[in-house]
């Protein structure tokens, strides 16, 4: 069954609790650790599962379920629904999903949810510092490179002096062939999102 899901993501900026709070430490601590299909090791290799299952290790040991062999094209070969299946096992399925929460996509309009990452939030202390910025390279994997916010090309107004700008969606995953990133939560990827849950 291929529906859409309609995923209203809470508000920025709103309390995290202290529970998701802990989740964002933890999946922050992945970022730079390359691709590497069904790996699951800090700093040294992972795909998109293996980062939610080192998340899950971290805040209850030992994994759920044993991995089950799969290709790097499971998805399109089978059609089958096994991460969504896997997720609703083990995961909480949430209508709003806030920072912390895991998020599965379908890459394709009619396929199965084959990609998943953690909602985060992005905090600038001001219209100059860094921003990431999502670049789609031709074989349709995703990067982050960081670019200078100028005042001609930010979305945002200039805040008033000794106050930060209000914090704005992200997306914590690993999208071969690149590294685990942090990026924005583009209208691209709020499309693609089929499924909201919470870690327990």
């Amino acid at each position: 069954m291929n529906q859409r899901y309609h995923c209203p993501a809470s508000s920025p900026g709103q309390q995290i609790s202290e529970h998701r709070t802990r989740i964002l430490t933890i999946a922050r601590t992945w970022i730079g650790t390359p691709f590497h299909h069904r790996a699951s090791l800090r700093g040294v290799g992972t795909d998109c599962l293996g980062l939610i299952r080192g998340i899950w290790r971290d805040l209850h040991g030992e994994e759920p379920e044993p991995l089950p062999d799969y290709s790097p094209d499971w998805a399109e070969a089978t059609g089958r629904e096994d991460m969504l299946a896997a997720a609703l096992r083990h995961l909480i399925p949430v209508q709003t999903p806030q920072p912390g929460d895991v998020l599965l996509f379908r890459l394709t309009p009619t396929g199965p949810t084959r990609h998943a990452g953690i909602l985060a939030e992005e905090e600038s202390a001001s219209p100059d510092a860094p921003q990431h910025e999502v670049m789609r390279c031709w074989s349709g994997a995703v990067m982050s490179a960081e670019r200078p916010r100028t005042s001609r090309a930010s979305p945002r107004a200039a805040p008033h002096p000794g106050q930060r700008n209000p914090p704005h969606q992200t997306l914590i995953h690993a999208a071969a062939p690149h590294a685990v990133i942090e990026a924005p939560y583009t209208p691209a990827w709020q499309r693609r999102t089929t499924a909201a849950f919470a870690f327990p």
